[in-house]
Order: C-alpha cells, then structure tokens, then sequence
C-alpha cells in the first residue's frame, strides 16, 4: 500500500510569527477530490496536536483515517463536491518540518534550535499549501481543537481566503486550565533524563515521559461520565509483577496504559513540546486586545461552531463566546452544543451527533 502523502517544498525563508527563520520548509498534505474549474471548492482541513495528515482513506492509502466518517465521497465534507486539503501542521513529525527535522546548517536534527512555533506559523504554512495547490479561495477552513485554532489564525492572518470556518472544540485563546495541564504534561516530558535538553537518541527517546504525558493527556480529553459508564469499578483480573504491588488493578487504568503504550514512538517528544506551547501561546486578540476586532477583519460570511458539553479542556462557555465574537453583520453563524459524553475527543469518536451538524453546515452551501 502506498502513501497518499505529498510534500511541497518551499526554498525560500519561512518567517517565524514570533521571531527567527527556517531557511526552507517541507510541507506534507493529503488531497481528496478535484479542484472545481473557478478553483473555489477548497476546503482546507488543520489537524489537532498529534495526527498526521491522513484525514481519511483514499485510492493511494486505503488505511483508515482520522477523520474517517467525516470525510468522503457521500460523507458530511463530501469529496465529490469539494477539493480537500489536510496539512500535517509545521512543527509536527509526520513530513512536516519540525524540531525532529534536520537542520541544513548544522547536519544534525534541529531540537530546541528549532525558532518558537506558533498557531500562526502553522496557519501560515496552511496558507502556502493551498496556494501552492491552485486554489484561488476556499469554500471553508476547517479545524477542531488546535486545528480550530489555526483555522481562527489563518482567517485573520488571510481575510480574504476564505468563504467559511467551522471551529470543533476549539477556542480564540486557551484558558488557564488548559495552560495548566499542558505545562505540566510538557515538565514531565522534560523531566524524564533520556530528554537530555532536548538532545535525544532518537532511537531512545525519553519514553517514559512520553507515557506519562500522554495518560494525562487521555484524562483531559474524555469525561468522568462516559469513564464511570464505560469502566466503572471493573477489575482487569491480570497479576501483578513480581515486586510491583502498585502495579494495573482496574480497567481504566489498563486504557490508559493502552494508549501511552500506542502513542510512544510514533511521535517525536520535541515536536510535542512546541506544538503545545503554541496552543499555549496562541490569542486571537493578542494585537488589539479584543477577539471580536480581529475576526471581524475576515470576508467568512458563514461559520459554524461545535462544541460538547462535557468538555472541560476547551469548555462550552468558550465555544459560546467565540461564537459571539464571531458574529457581524454580513455573516451567518452557527452556535451548536452537543450533549455528548466523551468530552474534548468527542468529535473524533461521537460521530452519530458530529456528522449532521458538520453535513447541514455543507449541504447549506
């Protein structure tokens, strides 16, 4: 099977939004449909923090993507009618250049030499893509969690480039809560020794941080609700390791093992580290000190914004309030809160309450 992966290359200077340069860039991105004639029905697609650019499956990559019930032939981004773009963010690891990259001037991988990534650079490079492709101006931008944060910055950085935007559990800035957590889950990251300053073996990378981060990652971005349904007290009947008498008694604690275990090693510690300090660095209104001022700058005339109710790292208070500093007079925006239990991941897994709303955002078009 082959990879649906393309890269498009840019020599020149790429200019960091909060200082510093990268001398060239490599950008990877995934393509479904076909570019319209007027070159209008776009629709460019940013990731959350951790996945790659395989949104869904294609003739190319017929493996499952992430967003796989949501786009497709017949799905709610519908490739039949739209020409769709999905970018694997700048600073990530999955063809992107990022802190995992080399370095041309040294030879060596560029680590924490890597300039300060921003939503903007990510939005940015978004940009290039999409240009580079062809594309005169987008039916929507779209993006949940981080991905909605680049989509926000990609519409004030490029008012023009856009008919639309839909934001999925996202938010114009983060709140300290979500500061908190990501901090923190970066220290432990930092404090595992094979970290070594961000100068790592790759082939032994700091896997325990790694894990660590990753578990308390899983419990911001689900519920306490859908848990106590799903594992409730539930033992995994499984022995303890000789000497290890804190070792997995419960199912929930069997989950998240699951997931640190299957994280680790796919993705790089220093690309993880700058992605979620850009989240944490990222305010729309940084420059007037007022969101709704720089979202108004924006051509969209139709947004759409999701969020789920159980949602404690990007709240529904947050999607409520970017909706509102959304709103103008010559745009039509959508406010839709979901009552479903997963919490932050909701969109990636509650597909039943997901797809009619994304669906009727483009079946309005």
């Amino acid at each position: 099977m082959f990879s649906a992966r393309k890269i498009i290359h840019l020599d020149a200077e790429f200019q960091m939004h909060r200082g510093g340069c990268l001398p060239a860039v490599d950008l990877a991105y995934e393509t479904w449909g076909k570019l319209s004639p007027e070159r209008d029905n776009g629709v460019l697609l940013f990731t959350g923090l951790s996945p790659s650019a395989h949104a869904a499956s294609s003739a190319e990559d017929q493996s499952p993507g992430w967003w796989e019930e949501m786009v497709g032939p017949g799905r709610p981004i519908d490739t039949r009618r739209y020409f769709v773009v999905c970018v694997n963010s700048l600073g990530s690891c999955f063809g992107s250049t990022g802190p995992a990259s080399v370095n041309p001037a040294t030879g060596r991988r560029w680590g924490l030499e890597f300039p300060v990534l921003s939503i903007e650079d990510i939005a940015t490079a978004g940009y290039e893509v999409v240009k580079a492709l062809g594309v005169l101006r987008l039916h929507s931008v779209v993006g949940a969690s981080m991905g909605g944060m680049s989509a926000l910055a990609f519409c004030t950085l490029y008012p023009k480039a856009s008919d639309g935007i839909v934001t999925i559990s996202s938010a114009a800035r983060a709140e300290p809560f979500a500061i908190a957590l990501r901090s923190l889950q970066r220290e432990i990251i930092r404090s595992d020794p094979k970290w070594n300053n961000g100068d790592y073996d790759p082939e032994d990378p700091p896997i325990q941080g790694m894990q660590l981060a990753r578990k308390l990652g899983m419990v911001s971005y689900r519920s306490a609700e859908e848990w106590a349904m799903r594992f409730g007290r539930e033992r995994t009947g499984a022995e303890h390791d000789p000497g290890d008498s804190f070792g997995i008694d419960f199912e929930v604690e069997a989950y998240l093992e699951a997931h640190a275990n299957k994280f680790t090693g796919g993705f790089d510690p220093n690309c993880y580290l700058y992605l979620s300090r850009a989240m944490d660095l990222f305010d729309v209104g940084e420059h007037s000190g007022c969101v709704a001022t720089e979202l108004g700058k924006s051509t969209v005339s139709r947004a759409l914004v999701v969020g789920a109710e159980s949602d404690f790292l990007f709240p529904i208070h947050q999607q409520e309030d970017l909706a509102e500093c959304l709103e103008h007079p010559d745009r039509e925006v959508d406010f839709v809160s979901l009552p479903s239990i997963q919490g932050h991941d909701s969109f990636l897994v509650d597909m039943d309450r997901f797809r009619p709303v994304i669906a009727g955002f483009y079946d309005r078009s």
